[in-house]
């Protein structure tokens, strides 16, 4: 590392102003301050020292979304054994292939390095792809606008090829990213600025430009949970055509828990949701009180929406407990809602924040059919809304403080 830090610094003058290479000073200054602290700092007694900077903010949010990206790797090789054994995948994919080549083609679900394996050949080349594309359009932004690269979108890329389907086209990937990273964020300004949550806006994009791509008819959903066991609608999607009972006839609550059924790759595994929003409360970076307010917003909305009894929509009797392991429930309500930058900052306002989201995500996945995951886009509509509910609470603090003052 010594050597490294010698190494950038000889080579410092050829970025900094009146050096041949001062235009891409942005790309030397982000490699630099990734690898080491930054050499500037503030020595006057005057200012205010903290120990938690954006990076380590963005290094404790990668920790914590370690077990998501454990389980879309395993889970997704699980899904994908299970759906080969039916038929659902053909022998010729370059995945398969890979496999083949490993001298890994048992493809038995009970094989868990050949599940992680096979898992992260569809994750992987998605991650890279994430970051090549979208940190590229960072880094375009930061030198025409002659800012620094931060590490905001590391937790971005981190985040989009979770939330992606393990079949999403490749080309889509960088469609997505590159929308999610220039009108999602850098259009407001950058890292900070945004209103929208990058990673959910990405998302969106792909949702309703190629929707089969997403949760249609073109991914591959594993035999256990479906009666033909070949592409077809996600797991979240077939509960509102068949009902639950139908489609858990061979999986517990506890298999949905752990996360053994078909989803977005990083989505299924409430378990590993939870081991990460632990990991955000006690480092203080995630909120817990939007946290709860989610949970007691869709604990609400399930219970008075399981009073209605219909023919027509089995979404309709799905139980709280369900409504928590089902889709992107836990992942939204862990890394997506409490997104520093686009959710409400003041105490009072995270938990109106938070219940109105836990409402909406119940109210869109069961009434409206058309949208099973309704988290990604409760999130995204009160996101246009958090500073809105911070100023009234601002407002009302102030209308207090008038009375007691004036009594």
């Amino acid at each position: 590392m010594r050597l490294l830090r010698k190494f950038l610094d000889s080579q410092s003058k050829h970025f900094q102003k009146g050096g041949n290479l001062e235009s891409i000073y942005p790309l030397y200054e982000a490699v630099d301050t990734f690898l080491f602290t930054p050499s500037s700092v503030t020595k006057g007694s005057s200012h205010i020292r903290d120990a938690l900077d954006l990076k380590r903010m963005m290094i404790t949010v990668v920790i914590a979304l370690i077990p998501p990206i454990f389980m879309a790797m395993y889970n997704t090789g699980y899904q994908a054994h299970l759906a080969i054994s039916k038929g659902a995948i053909p022998l010729e994919t370059w995945q398969t292939v890979t496999m083949h080549w490993l001298g890994l083609a048992n493809f038995s679900p009970e094989d868990f390095w050949a599940c992680l394996i096979h898992g992260s050949l569809y994750y992987l080349p998605v991650l890279f792809l994430t970051f090549f594309v979208g940190g590229n359009c960072e880094a375009l932004f930061a030198i025409v606008r002659k800012h620094e690269i931060n590490e905001g979108f590391l937790v971005t890329g981190m985040l989009f090829p979770l939330v992606l389907p393990p079949t999403i086209p490749l080309w889509q990937v960088a469609l997505g990213i590159a929308f999610g990273v220039i009108l999602g964020k850098e259009i407001f300004g950058g890292t900070g600025m945004n209103i929208l949550n990058p990673a959910l806006t990405a998302r969106a994009f792909l949702f309703f430009a190629y929707p089969a791509d997403i949760s249609g008819d073109r991914v591959w959903i594993a035999a256990n949970t479906s009666v033909d066991g070949i592409s077809g609608a996600t797991w979240l999607a077939e509960t509102s055509d068949k009902g639950l009972s139908t489609l858990t006839s061979g999986l517990s609550w506890w298999d949905a828990f752990i996360g053994l059924v078909p989803g977005s790759m990083g989505e299924t595994s409430a378990l590993a949701c939870l081991i990460g929003a632990m990991i955000l409360i006690f480092s203080k970076i995630g909120s817990w009180r939007i946290i709860l307010g989610v949970g007691v917003g869709s604990l609400i909305a399930s219970t008075f929406l399981n009073m209605i009894s219909s023919e027509t929509n089995p979404l309709l009797t799905v139980p709280f407990w369900w409504h928590i392991v089902l889709g992107g429930w836990a992942f939204g309500t862990v890394y997506m809602a409490t997104d520093p930058v686009s959710a409400s900052h003041s105490n009072t306002g995270k938990y109106i924040y938070g219940l109105i989201i836990g409402l909406l995500a119940i109210l869109i996945r069961v009434v409206n059919p058309a949208y099973p995951e309704g988290m990604m886009l409760a999130i995204l509509f009160v996101n246009l809304f958090a500073g809105l509910i911070d100023y009234f609470v601002i407002q009302a603090n102030v209308k207090r403080r008038r009375k007691r003052y004036a009594a």
